[in-house]
């Protein structure tokens, strides 16, 4: 294979990145995603010199990172977490840092999706070390900060999580081109909703709401504006705002029947666990039952 196959290659990896976010259900994206990652292996089972060889390499991380999100979206997390540790090996082969990083963070992120805040630790440590070797104009250490935030405020530490959130804060000081659109697209457009879901985690209700309301200012994308509107719906069941948690709570129902997304679903089941004390209302017994017809849980 010769530079300008594997630049052929680069340009449709970046296409797949620009087909999955524009997709409203992400599983359409994965044949394509698998023909061409048969393409790149084939082209690594034969010698290559060692530019060739690192290009391969970092190629194939590249989209081992793209199935893992696609399969994150399915809640495959095993199948997700096979395909990152196969991004973070081909990263580290390549000799990229900031591509292996990223697929850390990524595993990091199944972790916590599991609430087993404690063990996200070593991850984001390592994927931090590792980032610092990176490119310092890439966003890479300030995404690893944001996901830190999470798993702090997980395990209750409002000051750690706080830092862990102004780390991540320090993304707009960077100039140029801070991401590529595809396996690293943090730019901390996001930030205003995660510092409101780690308020919500934490129990600060009236910070996290600031926060929350600030995202939803910033038209994000179906399935993020999905996560606001749940993690508001969350603020209203502890205000016993029966009203705040139906308005909120069925918009993000409706984007999750229409998406079929995992990590909507994921937030849902969040919300459903807190649900036990409203269910005197008849209008709260059919939201849990929509959520649960939607994740395939059943109301404790």
């Amino acid at each position: 294979m010769d530079a300008a196959a594997a630049s052929e290659f680069a340009a449709l990896n970046s296409h797949l990145w620009r087909m999955y976010a524009m997709a409203p259900t992400k599983s359409q994206v994965l044949p394509l995603v698998r023909a061409q990652l048969d393409a790149l292996t084939a082209g690594l089972r034969h010698p290559q010199n060692s530019a060739i060889h690192q290009r391969l390499c970092a190629l194939s991380s590249e989209l081992f990172q793209l199935t893992g999100e696609i399969f994150l979206d399915a809640d495959r997390y095993t199948d997700a977490a096979h395909c990152y540790t196969l991004a973070a090996t081909a990263g580290q082969e390549a000799n990229s840092p900031d591509l292996w990083a990223c697929a850390l963070i990524r595993h990091a992120f199944i972790v916590l999706y599991e609430r087993r805040f404690a063990e996200a630790a070593p991850l984001l440590e390592l994927a931090g070390a590792v980032a610092e070797r990176g490119d310092p104009t890439l966003s890479t250490r300030h995404w690893v900060a944001a996901v830190r935030a999470g798993a702090c405020a997980g395990l209750g530490d409002l000051n750690a999580c706080e830092r862990a959130l102004d780390a991540a804060a320090e993304v707009h000081q960077l100039r140029g081109p801070v991401h590529n659109g595809g396996w690293l697209r943090f730019d901390g457009s996001r930030l205003a909703e995660e510092r409101g879901s780690c308020y919500v985690t934490l129990g600060r209700y009236d910070r996290a709401e600031e926060a929350l309301g600030d995202a939803l200012a910033g038209s994000p994308t179906a399935r993020r504006k999905a996560g606001v509107l749940t993690d508001l719906a969350v603020i209203g069941v502890h205000r016993r705002d029966h009203d705040q948690v139906i308005a909120y709570a069925n918009a993000a129902v409706a984007t999750a029947r229409r998406t079929g997304s995992g990590v909507v679903n994921h937030k849902l089941r969040g919300l459903q666990s807190y649900l036990d004390p409203l269910l005197v209302d008849q209008r709260i017994q059919r939201l849990d039952a929509d959520i649960s017809d939607i994740v395939g849980t059943h109301a404790a």
